[in-house]
C-alpha cells in the first residue's frame, strides 16, 4: 500500500524495517501491520538483539522503544546511526518527556512518538518528508493521562519511594499516594 497523503513519500527500494520492543504482543501486532504496509520487518525484543541486527543488517527504517528490559533503546539508535546514517528512526515510549525526546533526536531519531501509537502514526512518522511535519495523532493522550504518565515515570526513577517522588514533584505526599492508588486515566 502506498501512502496517499502528500506529506508522505514512497517507502523506496529498501523496505527493511527494524522494530525493537520488549512488549511481545505489541511487537507482533506492529510487525504484522507494518508488513501489510509493504515493509520487510525484522523484530527484536531487546537492546542486545536490536544492536546485533543494526550492526549485521542495518535497515533503512527503524521503530525503537526507549525503555527496554535490558537497557535503553537509544543505544540501538546510536548503533544504527553509526552503521547507516540515512536510516529513518522513530523512537517510541510510554513515558513521553521533553528531555528524552531531545535526547532521542540528538542521537539521530527522525521522530519521537508516545505510546500508544498505532501503525498509521508510525508509518506517517517514518515516511514524512524531512521538511514536513507528520500529521498530529488521531487519538492523542489526554492532559490527565500525560500528567499521570509523568508522575509514574518520576515514581519509577525514585525507585518507588513515595516521599522522594513527592519531594521532587513538589507535591504533598498524601496527594501523591491518592493519585498512585487510582487507575490510570484514559
Amino acid at each position: 500500500m502506498a501512502p496517499t497523503d502528500r506529506s508522505l513519500r514512497d517507502i523506496g527500494p529498501d523496505k527493511s524495517l527494524l522494530i525493537v520492543d520488549d512488549d511481545e504482543p505489541f511487537l507482533r501486532r506492529l510487525e504484522r501491520a507494518m508488513e501489510k504496509r509493504g515493509f520487510e520487518v525484522e523484530a527484536a525484543g531487546s537492546v542486545a538483539a536490536g544492536s546485533a541486527i543494526a550492526t549485521a543488517r542495518p535497515p533503512a527504517y527503524a521503530v525503537i522503544d526507549l525503555r527496554l528490559e535490558d537497557g535503553n533503546g537509544l543505544d540501538v539508535v546510536e548503533r544504527l546511526r553509526e552503521k547507516r546514517p540515512d536510516a529513518r528512526i522513530v523512537v517510541l515510549t510510554g513515558y513521553g518527556a521533553i528531555a528524552t525526546a531531545v535526547a532521542a533526536v540528538k542521537m539521530g531519531a527522525t521522530d519521537y512518538l508516545s505510546k500508544p501509537a498505532d501503525a498509521n502514526d508510525i508509518t506517517s512518522a517514518l515516511l514524512a518528508e524531512e521538511e514536513e511535519m507528520p500529521p498530529p495523532p488521531e487519538n492523542p493522550m489526554s492532559a490527565d493521562r500525560v500528567r499521570w504518565e509523568h508522575i509514574q515515570r518520576v515514581y519509577e526513577l525514585c525507585d518507588r519511594n513515595v516521599s522522594e517522588t513527592a519531594r521532587r514533584l513538589n507535591m504533598h505526599r498524601r496527594t501523591l499516594q491518592r493519585i498512585l492508588a487510582k487507575r490510570s486515566p484514559r
